[in-house]
């Protein structure tokens, strides 16, 4: 074989070469991203934690019984808990069960409520939650998921609230701090809130199911910052599967 011919032939094969190595790197780098699966004695352990650093946790938005934390929850959907809490503390005042709240109408709602992001949305919601609960189910707020989902603003999430806030049932309740949770820490990775939610009440011991949702909030709200998580002073840091932490 000429020369030339030789090492055109050598330089190709080495440029062929090339590309899977680099795959395999690759291949390597992605294995190793993948977290361990948390064992049932790591699980408790966090929750341990949660327990002995807060015995009591509260929901932040305030309410008065069943039907006013519906309300709040309903109106909280992409708003802050300190934002509805400003509004409700005037509204609670003159309407405080589903009767008073349509006595109240819709247009004076809206006055209360209109600092909260698409409050009028949320105002034609309320009114007719309160029209639904007093025509449906006597003016009580039911105590069954699929009967609270069927009222207009109420999803799953909203659901999951009422029903472990105010009849103490073990729910999980998945918000945005929630799902980062759940994702960051690799305790139930999900591709969607009802995956995290499946994936948590699967794995979490069952006398720490009536706190677990709050204890998860407040971690993802004051701790494991979506922007900046301030892992030095995070409970779990040594058990977070986080790739990223800075501890």
């Amino acid at each position: 074989m000429p020369k030339k011919a030789a090492k055109a032939k050598a330089k190709s094969a080495t440029k062929s070469a090339r590309p899977a190595g680099k795959s395999s790197k690759k291949s390597k780098s992605s294995k190793a991203m993948v977290s361990k699966p948390w064992t049932p004695a790591e699980v408790r352990e966090v929750f341990e934690r949660f327990q002995k650093a807060n015995p009591e946790p509260r929901g932040e938005l305030e309410h008065l019984n069943p039907f006013t934390l519906l309300v709040a929850v309903v109106l909280s959907a992409q708003a802050t808990d300190a934002g509805v809490n400003r509004a409700t503390r005037e509204l609670f005042k003159v309407a405080d069960t589903p009767q008073k709240m349509l006595e109240l109408g819709e247009e004076r709602l809206r006055d209360y409520i209109k600092t909260i992001g698409l409050y009028r949305n949320k105002a034609k919601n309320v009114i007719a939650l309160s029209q639904k609960l007093l025509t449906d189910f006597g003016g009580e707020v039911p105590r069954t998921r699929a009967e609270i989902e069927s009222l207009p603003g109420a999803g799953r999430k909203t659901a999951n609230v009422v029903l472990n806030m105010a009849y103490g049932e073990h729910t999980m309740a998945v918000d945005t701090h929630v799902f980062r949770v759940g994702n960051r820490t690799g305790l139930a990775p999900g591709k969607t809130p009802l995956e995290v939610e499946l994936g948590l009440e699967k794995i979490i011991p069952s006398e720490f199911m009536l706190h677990a949702h709050h204890w998860l909030i407040l971690h993802g709200r004051y701790t494991c910052l979506a922007r900046k998580p301030r892992c030095e002073v995070c409970l779990i840091n040594d058990l977070c599967r986080w790739p990223e932490k800075t501890v």
